[in-house]
């Protein structure tokens, strides 16, 4: 079940789907989701699990990246920050309209009906 999720994950950013996320792959979505990392700030974030150091992050250097985010210490920061994305207008709710956005600004286009499933 995890292990999808992350597959499912990992090919959001992987946007040409070759199996690799570039640092232009990586900044694209870090940007959709209002970051604002610099190239080498990225280039950072792909050594630190690049294990084959051939420059970019395949699907087991994504989990090994996951697990190590799973165990992180800040993880419930990093929650409230990733959910602050979402929650657009601060209500402290998500809104089938607001998901709608995050997931389209990140080249997730979704039916309405897909995101009336995430959201009960």
């Amino acid at each position: 079940e995890q292990v999808s999720e992350y597959k499912e994950a990992f090919s959001l950013f992987d946007k040409d789907g070759d199996g690799q996320i570039t640092t232009k792959e990586l900044g694209t979505v870090m940007r959709s989701l209002g970051q604002n990392p610099s190239e080498s700030e990225l280039q950072d974030m792909i050594n630190e699990v690049d294990a084959d150091n051939n420059g970019t992050i395949d699907f087991p250097e994504f989990l090994t990246m996951m697990a190590r985010k799973m165990k992180d210490t800040d993880s419930e920061e990093e929650i409230r920050e990733a959910f602050k994305v979402f929650d657009r207008d601060n209500n402290g709710f998500i809104s089938a309209a607001e998901l709608r956005h995050v997931m389209t600004s990140i080249g997730e286009k979704l039916t309405d009906d897909e995101v009336d499933e995430m959201i009960p």
